[in-house]
């Protein structure tokens, strides 16, 4: 065994060895909460409500282009787009469209959309929450072993 693969197998086996004591609580097999590992990422990431929805997205220039209403998650569980909000009031005559989410760069905590104007986005076919199939409503489920 190659010195390499015997450091990659060593890093394996203390990984493995140190998250074993790191497992979620689990009631059944269903985990109830994330493991040390997941709520470090966690930290790491952003929290939509606070730091995505309602917050405004500029063009290279640093003027304000949209701002983010939305964010639509695929049927895969990924991000696949935001919906910026371009013109409007309070919501008011605002004009919506989708903007793939690879599109928007996070630069010093805030969010650009490069080469973008209000009137590039206003020109743009508006995003129509009519279209997108909305999942199931969640029904009550009987466990009756």
């Amino acid at each position: 065994m190659s010195f390499r693969m015997t450091m990659l197998t060593a890093a394996v086996l203390a990984a493995s060895v140190a998250s074993t004591g790191a497992q979620a609580q689990v009631a059944g097999a269903q985990p109830l909460s994330v493991t040390v590992e997941q709520s470090q990422a966690l930290l790491e990431g952003w929290s939509v409500k606070k730091s995505v929805l309602g917050k405004a997205v500029y063009n290279d220039d640093n003027v304000k282009v949209g701002t983010v209403r939305d964010l639509i998650v695929a049927p895969d569980g990924t991000v696949s787009a935001a919906i910026v909000s371009a013109g409007g009031f309070l919501g008011v005559a605002a004009h919506d469209v989708a903007v793939p989410i690879a599109s928007l760069d996070v630069r010093n905590g805030n969010l650009y959309l490069p080469g973008a104007t209000k009137e590039a986005l206003k020109a743009t076919p508006a995003f129509q929450y009519a279209k997108v199939d909305s999942p199931p409503k969640p029904k009550r489920v009987d466990n009756k072993q």
